[in-house]
């Protein structure tokens, strides 16, 4: 929740420019829903995708003030968030919730990037696993056959603007169960496809180490995404 639509150009511009040349990798922005049709028109003519941050699980219908993901598919969103972890902890979306809007994003065409994490608390007794089981196992169920079509975004809470990075270890250890209950799900082929990326404090200083992790496809990038040569040096990175 940063900046007016004003601002979220500017910002685009600043990315635009740090990215010329760069067609590598694919890279989406993700702003406020109120900045979502003035940084469509920004990003025209370029390579970066627009997504939005969230999204509600019905078509439409008595639900004031939220946003279903036909109305973000007609505003040019390709990629929606899911399952943030400030929804779930600031916002109480269960893992249930999270279910219902991944499916609602499939079926309007909206490619659901689903975001899992364990707190400081969790990790620390020792429940990382169990809580990454459930996270993707009910928060995935009956979409086994489309998870072809999503993103999964490992982002330990603990790690997320305290400036704490999961160390590599950490990190590979925890997307390589990621897809390995993926693949109990899908098969392996499905599971091999499934771009899984990792947010948590990713900065242009670890990104390359964090980029380069076998399990690691890319990163879910919060702060250091608001300033654009900062972005850019990680976009680099990936490549």
């Amino acid at each position: 929740m940063h900046g007016t639509s004003f601002e979220a150009v500017a910002r685009v511009q600043g990315v635009r420019r740090e990215l010329t040349g760069l067609d590598a990798v694919e890279a989406v922005l993700c702003p406020p829903f109120t900045a979502l049709r003035d940084v469509a028109g920004a990003l025209a003519g370029s390579v970066l995708q627009l997504g939005a941050q969230n999204v509600h699980w019905e078509t439409e219908g008595a639900f004031t003030g939220e946003v279903s993901a036909g109305m973000l598919r007609d505003l040019g969103c390709r990629y929606v968030l899911v399952g943030h972890s400030e929804r779930r902890t600031a916002f109480g979306e269960t893992d249930l919730l999270v279910n219902r809007k991944t499916r609602a994003a499939l079926d309007a065409g909206l490619r659901p990037i689903v975001c899992v994490g364990e707190t400081n608390d969790q990790r620390e007794s020792g429940r990382t696993e169990e809580v990454l089981r459930a996270q993707v196992e009910q928060g995935l169920a009956g979409l086994h056959p489309r998870l072809g079509d999503l993103v999964v975004a490992y982002e330990p809470v603990w790690a997320i603007g305290t400036g704490r990075t999961a160390s590599a270890v950490q990190v590979q250890t925890a997307h390589e169960f990621i897809r390995a209950l993926l693949s109990s799900l899908a098969g392996p082929a499905v599971a091999g496809q499934v771009r899984i990326q990792y947010g948590g404090s990713v900065t242009p200083a670890n990104a390359r180490e964090l980029f380069s992790l076998p399990d690691v496809d890319g990163g879910l990038i919060g702060g250091a995404s608001l300033v654009a040569e900062s972005f850019g040096r990680i976009v680099r990175a990936a490549a």
